[in-house]
């Protein structure tokens, strides 16, 4: 029988993405909303999407930047972008995104996965230090088998290069994975790659990328079991 209403019954492992999905990318933010004022949110959205572009665009180039530098170079942007908030903050912002908080439901839905004889792991494009260090701070190094960073093969998702991680890390084919992601281009490339798709769509954003659906679409992780 399947292990749970998303997971297919051939499933071995089930592969999480870390920003965005395990741990809330807008959590260091969030910490220090007083300090930068009315416009914390859109700041927060604009670190995040030009973190997120500097990845592609050096990928597409066939260049490499580990994503700590990305993040750093993002955050310069939208203090650019935003002249009327005090850059003093920055240090303070970066020390909170080395510990960003993990979603509410992650410690026991990665525990619950273990119980079903699931292995678990994060395949995400931050680099070891960052994923060590915000693993650690949520307290999750116990509920996984795995933690794997692109920076192994120096290129970002959606690379197939990043995907094929999975599988030297684990003993598993593409189609005993489950990858599970909050960012739906990262859904896309995961379908292309052959893993089992689940979108942990909190927003209830629309869909795209038709040609590349998930498998499933959850409104929290709680929903994987």
């Amino acid at each position: 029988m399947p292990a749970s209403a998303v997971i297919p019954v051939s499933a071995k492992a089930v592969v999480f993405d870390a920003y965005g999905t395990l741990f809330d990318v807008h959590a260091a933010v969030a910490r220090h909303m007083t300090d930068i004022g009315p416009d914390a949110a859109r700041f927060s959205e604009v670190w995040r999407a030009k973190q997120l572009e500097y990845s592609w665009v050096l990928s597409l180039a066939g260049r490499y930047e580990p994503f700590w530098t990305l993040t750093e170079k993002a955050l310069d942007h939208a203090f650019a972008r935003f002249p009327q908030i005090d850059r003093s903050v920055g240090p303070r912002l970066l020390e909170a995104y080395r510990t960003l908080d993990a979603y509410p439901d992650v410690r026991e839905t990665l525990r619950a996965l273990r119980a079903l004889g699931l292995m678990t792991g994060i395949l995400s494009n931050g680099d070891p230090g960052m994923l060590n260090a915000a693993v650690s701070s949520a307290g999750l190094a116990d509920d996984l088998d795995t933690i794997l960073s692109v920076d192994a093969v120096r290129v970002f998702k959606t690379s197939p290069r990043t995907y094929e991680l999975v599988l030297q890390a684990l003993p598993v084919a593409a189609s005993e994975v489950v990858f599970v992601s909050s960012n739906r281009w990262d859904i896309a490339g995961a379908a292309a790659f052959g893993f089992h798709p689940v979108w942990v769509n909190r927003a209830g954003l629309p869909d795209e990328y038709a040609e590349l659906a998930p498998s499933a679409v959850v409104r929290s992780l709680g929903e994987l079991v």
